[in-house]
């Protein structure tokens, strides 16, 4: 089983007509990969607090749809949280957040996880906000120390972040030395400020560098470098195809009989890229299902 942990939300995406209606999606990074490994077919569940509201009854019935197993998620009666994601001409999202008071950052360390779990992904507001900011450090920290693979996925969000001197200096020293694999895109890469090198020197055998157009690439400890091209393909918007990465790469990485150590990347990142890829010709985060690969 692999476990994704973090927040749900609702995103207010943007639509053409009437001009300047916003349209409820569901999505949150964590979210969008928990869903996004349901429809590949993997064994998944969803670590997260969601509110009883009707926007959180509407994320767990999709994720329940697409086979995602909801028994580690904590329920509180305070609202859902809000994205409002901005789309600039190429199809990629900025986002604004309502998150004062909303259910997901109240998530608290849940008992240990199952023994069958073989892979934990965490990121995004889950990482940012307190105090469940703090219960999924320890849920990471956990779980890396018994063996479990994690996976890593800061997706910077600057609105969210107050200190970000603060928020590196957590990342490179209290997250990265628990993850196994790091992935993050070019802006993250950017805002961050570390180089490959310093993260696989902190602690994760490989990083995978996501480029949009560009493609994919990794780096492993072990010094080893692979790419894989973009497909190319008419973009609706990019909403959603990182957290598709996130759950191409475990699905493969997790199913790998030889452990990181032994992973055919090359086809990883293919598969990845192709993922991707489709999740970015339809609107808001609509990952694809295991038939459409």
């Amino acid at each position: 089983m692999i476990v994704v942990g973090g927040e749900a939300l609702i995103d207010l995406v943007p639509v053409a007509r009437p001009p300047g209606a916003l349209l409820p999606r569901p999505g949150g990074g964590p979210y969008n990969t928990a869903l996004a490994l349901g429809r590949l077919g993997a064994e998944v569940a969803f670590c997260s607090r969601v509110s009883t509201d009707g926007f959180g009854e509407s994320l767990l019935a999709g994720l329940r749809a697409a086979g995602v197993d909801l028994s580690l998620v904590q329920r509180g009666p305070e609202p859902t949280t809000l994205a409002v994601p901005s789309l600039a001409p190429d199809g990629s999202a900025s986002y604004g957040f309502y998150v004062e008071g909303t259910a997901d950052r109240l998530f608290a360390l849940p008992p240990a996880l199952p023994d069958a779990v073989r892979a934990l992904a965490l990121g995004t507001c889950s990482l940012v906000l307190e105090p469940g900011a703090s219960a999924y450090e320890a849920l990471l920290r956990r779980e890396s120390r018994r063996g479990v693979l994690t996976l890593l996925d800061p997706n910077i969000r600057p609105a969210l972040i107050a200190d970000p001197e603060a928020y590196r200096a957590r990342f490179l020293t209290r997250l990265l030395p628990y993850a196994s694999v790091l992935k993050l895109s070019q802006e993250d890469a950017e805002w961050l400020g570390g180089r490959v090198t310093d993260w696989l020197a902190a602690g994760p055998s490989a990083v995978v560098l996501t480029r949009g157009a560009a493609g994919l690439t990794v780096w492993t400890r072990e010094g080893a470098e692979h790419s894989a091209a973009a497909r190319p393909v008419a973009v609706a918007d990019t909403i959603g195809a990182g957290d598709t990465v996130n759950a191409a790469l475990l699905h493969r990485l997790a199913a790998s009989p030889g452990g990181l150590g032994r992973v055919d990347w090359p086809d990883v990142l293919a598969y990845a890229a192709h993922a991707a890829a489709l999740t970015c010709t339809r609107a808001g985060a609509e990952p694809p299902y295991a038939a459409e690969l």
